[in-house]
């Protein structure tokens, strides 16, 4: 019997684990055995493009990947990477299925259960919200709101929603999850977009207090990707961001525009970029122990200097690299995908 390859792929969860395997194809083709008889094609030459499900992967595609694999070694830890060129079903994967933590990137699939709930009806922007002295997280967490109303107080939906974002304010994302129901629902929530790899079931408060439970609130980089696309299609359904005048308005765009105008991490995805490139981004921070940085995270859309976008997510998890390094690692990868799609649409 000759070396076959199965060619049934729909047991494949998504089309994005298809993406991520597309780089895997050649050893599969050359480790894969079963019964249907179909001969294998032991030859491969790099300078072909390899068709995979829905997308090309061409030769600086695969010359990406290894750029992206020797820039992730100087963080000493974990780094994971998935980016997706929205526009052409193109994607890059590095360690893009395993488990990192998610810490204040859990604030993205939060806001976007709030705006659901907005668009639903349930919630309103201008709705008063109050909270008390037990809903604010602890001293070693940052909270604005916390730091502004120390014994509680009332701000309303839109303004929360923006703290969670743009400040990156634990107390305020903690709050949001209240409001659609705790973290049962807002995984209910992520599991209702389709997503299987995004598992969120404690709030800031909880994981903020015992340092194991951060990495109970995990995502892989493909799943989150996932969820950029899946935001950047609600927000702008023609495809156009920044905007142009006369697009249809929609709620999700706020989560998009105030994840612009996020204060923390202007040396992670942005770091490297041309100045004023739109970058909508999402970081997550964990905190130091024995020398070693539980996360370094930030996830969010590039706009290319034609107009297409870059959806990216780049954790770096137990890492004994500094913060300067953990941090250029994000930078040096986002640069990376940038030099190298933003001359290519077709693998030319």
């Amino acid at each position: 019997m000759e070396p076959c390859l199965e060619t049934d792929l729909t047991s494949l969860k998504s089309s994005y684990k298809m993406r991520s395997l597309s780089f895997l194809i050649p050893i599969f083709l050359l480790l894969s055995a079963c019964q249907s008889g179909i001969p294998l094609r032991t030859e491969f030459d790099p300078t072909e493009p390899i068709k995979g499900p829905g997308e090309l992967v061409f030769k600086e595609d695969e010359e990406l990947q290894k750029k992206i694999a020797s820039i992730a070694s100087d963080a000493k830890g974990q780094v994971g990477v998935f980016a997706l060129l929205i526009e052409e079903d193109r994607s890059v994967s590095l360690n893009g299925n395993d488990h990192f933590a998610l810490q204040s990137v859990v604030k993205l699939p939060v806001t976007m259960a709030v705006i659901e709930r907005v668009e639903s009806g349930i919630l309103g922007l201008d709705d008063p919200i109050k909270f008390t002295k037990e809903d604010l997280v602890d001293r070693n967490q940052h909270s604005p709101l916390r730091d502004r109303y120390p014994t509680g107080g009332s701000v309303t939906v839109r303004e929360l929603i923006r703290l969670a974002l743009t400040e990156s304010d634990g107390t305020a994302c903690d709050i949001l999850t209240r409001l659609i129901g705790g973290p049962s629902a807002l995984q209910s929530f992520v599991d209702g977009l389709g997503i299987e790899d995004i598992h969120t079931p404690k709030t800031h408060k909880e994981f903020g207090k015992v340092w194991e439970l951060q990495y109970e609130n995990w995502a892989t980089p493909e799943a989150t990707v996932s969820l950029l696309e899946i935001l950047f299609k609600k927000a702008y359904p023609n495809g156009n961001y920044p905007p142009s005048l006369g697009d249809v308005a929609t709620e999700s765009r706020i989560i998009v525009e105030d994840m612009a105008g996020s204060k923390p991490g202007p040396d992670r995805l942005k770091g490297l970029l041309p100045p004023g490139t739109p970058v909508a981004h999402k970081t997550g921070t964990g905190g130091t122990r024995g020398g070693i940085t539980s996360a370094t995270n930030d996830v969010g859309i590039i706009t290319m200097p034609d107009g297409r976008h870059v959806a990216i997510a780049v954790f770096v998890g137990d890492s004994a690299a500094d913060l300067r390094t953990r941090e250029g690692v994000i930078a040096r990868i986002a640069k990376a995908v940038w030099d190298t799609w933003s001359v290519s649409k077709s693998g030319n």
